[in-house]
């Protein structure tokens, strides 16, 4: 029977990952399917971290993150938990040998969303680091499956994919954090007089990391490859739009690419994939 329950934590962390983000799923999906349930069972423990300091404005957030914090821990040295979602992270940790310092370093900036609004460059770049690289790190640790070499080789360029999805993020949700969390993310930036020029040099930044991510998704296992690539383009799609407009446009609507063009993105892929050509 705890084999059912394993089962019935990772349905929890794959239908999370499912419903909060069709973008991802799309792409894991694509992963081989030794993989799949490994980045879900991360996806949906981050996911849940972030709702916490999110979207959870009627409870006391900072008790709840505590909590789920030491529920998290608990977990880790008990291999089990009642929380399906830590369960779920449990396994995978355990299971790859996800180094703890990457959980905490998540802890930490994620703990931050509680009570900073503005970041300076050094602040920025820390959170950064453990709301988005250490993921990109967690993932390449499944992906790498104990080969240390290779996850040192290509732990530069998974943290550049993760610095580059969560600085497009930024970007994307710029009226949202600004208008509904009062955040500013980006250092110096004053939102109420955003320039052009000022997008560009933004936009500079995550074009570097972009450049820096590819050499490494090249290098990747081909279990992992052709997913990660497709996650990839989904992002990059979504950055090339996001810089084609004003920046007064990003302050008036949220950019999103349609079904239809995260379709074609999957179709473009797997024929670049099919002629070994990513």
């Amino acid at each position: 029977m705890m084999q059912l329950f394993h089962q019935v934590s990772e349905i929890c962390s794959r239908v999370t990952t499912e419903r909060y983000s069709t973008s991802f799923s799309s792409a894991i999906r694509l992963l081989h399917q030794d993989l799949r349930q490994p980045i879900h069972n991360i996806y949906g423990f981050v996911r849940f971290a972030d709702e916490i300091v999110d979207t959870f404005h009627d409870f006391d957030k900072q008790q709840l993150f505590q909590e789920f914090k030491k529920e998290t821990y608990a977990a880790l040295e008990r291999g089990i938990s009642l929380n399906p979602i830590l369960h779920s992270f449990q396994l995978t940790v355990n299971q790859y040998h996800v180094d703890r310092h990457l959980i905490e370093a998540f802890f930490y900036s994620m703990e931050l969303d509680l009570s900073r609004k503005v970041y300076d460059a050094s602040g920025y770049q820390q959170y950064i680091y453990g709301s988005a690289e250490v993921v990109g790190l967690m993932c390449l640790q499944v992906f790498c499956d104990g080969d240390k070499n290779l996850y040192d080789k290509l732990k530069d360029p998974a943290r550049s994919l993760g610095a580059a999805f969560q600085k497009v993020n930024f970007l994307r949700d710029v009226k949202a954090d600004y208008e509904g969390m009062d955040r500013v993310y980006f250092p110096d930036c004053d939102f109420r007089n955003f320039t052009n020029e000022e997008k560009r040099q933004i936009e500079a930044d995550i074009e570097a990391d972009f450049k820096d991510a590819y050499q490494g998704i090249i290098q990747l296992p081909m279990k992992a490859r052709f997913g990660v690539y497709v996650a990839y383009k989904y992002y990059l799609s979504l950055f090339k739009k996001i810089k084609r407009l004003e920046a007064r446009r990003i302050l008036e609507e949220r950019i999103r690419i349609p079904n239809y063009g995260k379709a074609m993105i999957v179709a473009k892929a797997g024929l670049r994939s099919q002629f070994n050509i990513l």
